[in-house]
């Protein structure tokens, strides 16, 4: 059974940074697909950030947070992080790391194993 489970979380003023990490029971290395999503109040779910491993690797981004948002992952470390900067009232909500999605299911934050999720309110 996977687990993930994120961390640092927060409440911050529009402008300000924070830096969310999700780590897994197991390695993460397994997976060709790793990334976040998040969820606001009376809103659907979106996928922020994939990294997608292997012969097709390559990053991708929400076009809302391009160029203000970083993902990584560290295997030694079992970890996801997403470095998150210059954050807007419109980037609240709760934040998910997830493992296990396709090219088309990432954008709508549909991976098959989930995190319980971090709240990050920007105001």
């Amino acid at each position: 059974h996977v687990q993930l489970v994120e961390s640092g979380g927060g409440s911050v003023q529009a402008g300000g940074s924070l830096r969310l990490s999700c780590v897994a029971s197991v390695h993460i290395s397994q997976f060709n697909c790793l990334g976040w999503f998040r969820q606001a109040p009376g809103k659907e779910r979106e996928g922020v950030a994939v990294l997608f491993s292997g012969s097709g690797a390559e990053t991708l981004y929400a076009d809302s947070v391009k160029g203000r948002f970083s993902v990584s992952q560290d295997n030694a470390k079992k970890t996801i992080y997403l470095e998150m900067s210059a954050l807007k009232p419109e980037d609240t909500g709760t934040y998910s790391c997830g493992a296990v999605c396709t090219v088309e299911t990432w954008v709508f934050g549909g991976f098959g194993i989930r995190g319980q999720g971090a709240q990050v309110t920007v105001s």
